[in-house]
């Protein structure tokens, strides 16, 4: 029996029904999208030799999978990004966590984050290639700049905008600053370190595409810069599909973890 009352079950089905049609508007805008460039291309509206077609791409993406080369470049790109992400979400979460706990530090720091947040990290690739070589790890430290400072900026504001009178509160009571932290701080800030964990995987692909495209000579970033190298715009596109791809699984990974702790 079910221990949900007649009209909160009606707000479940409503809920469930309003999430099913938001899908399925989803599905069929890329479907009516894909299925209009398709049409376009066969009936030479468009120049397939420039914007290539849908079944391009799907025949690009079987022969990259019959040279056995499609995984492996998937595989590539995916683990720079996961170890950017997690490197940047760590760094960002701890450098946030000092800014918080001391003000004067925070004065300090504040004026330089915004300038290197705001710095054309594209213009800074020969330096680092420099730098740190041109290996993953000039990969990995492009994607770094990119994502890092303001994966601090966004939990640092977080923090910072917290109810003052939770906190007033709890010092009122003896509680330290790291009891506040732990029991004010984090859990007021939940919807801030999901949103900063994802904006977090989305700069730490962008970094990872812009070093690729760079010095690796494997991922996604590489395929898209040989194939514009060589004029093949079906592999250019074909990566760029794949890239989008990645991203959605990724952010869905995200989406997913936050669900989780929801419950």
């Amino acid at each position: 029996m079910s221990t949900y009352s007649a009209e909160h079950i009606r707000f479940l089905k409503k809920k469930r029904h309003e999430k099913r049609l938001i899908l399925t508007v989803q599905i069929m805008i890329i479907v009516l999208f894909l299925l209009l460039w398709e049409t376009v291309a066969r009936l030479g509206i468009i120049n397939t030799f420039l914007l290539s077609s849908p079944s391009d791409v799907v025949k690009t993406a079987i022969s990259l999978f019959h040279e056995g080369t499609l995984f492996t470049h998937i595989w590539i790109t995916t683990y720079e990004t996961i170890l950017s992400f997690l490197i940047a979400t760590v760094l960002g979460f701890i450098v946030a966590t000092l800014l918080w706990s001391s003000k004067r530090l925070a004065k300090i720091i504040d004026p330089y984050l915004t300038i290197l947040n705001s710095l054309p990290k594209v213009a800074l690739g020969p330096l680092i290639i420099i730098w740190v070589g041109a290996s993953i790890h000039s990969i990995i430290f492009m994607a770094l700049l990119i994502s890092t400072f303001i994966t601090i900026i966004n939990i640092y504001n977080g923090f910072m905008e917290t109810e003052e009178n939770y906190i007033r509160l709890l010092s009122s009571f003896g509680a330290t600053r790291r009891q506040i932290f732990l029991k004010v701080i984090i859990p007021s800030n939940y919807n801030t370190l999901i949103n900063a964990l994802k904006i977090n995987i989305s700069m730490s692909l962008i970094g990872v595409i812009m070093g690729e495209l760079l010095v690796s000579k494997q991922g996604l970033g590489y395929l898209i810069m040989y194939g514009s190298q060589v004029f093949n715009i079906n592999l250019v596109i074909t990566s760029v599909f794949l890239l989008g791809l990645l991203s959605y699984l990724m952010y869905f990974s995200i989406s997913k973890f936050e669900h989780l702790f929801k419950k």
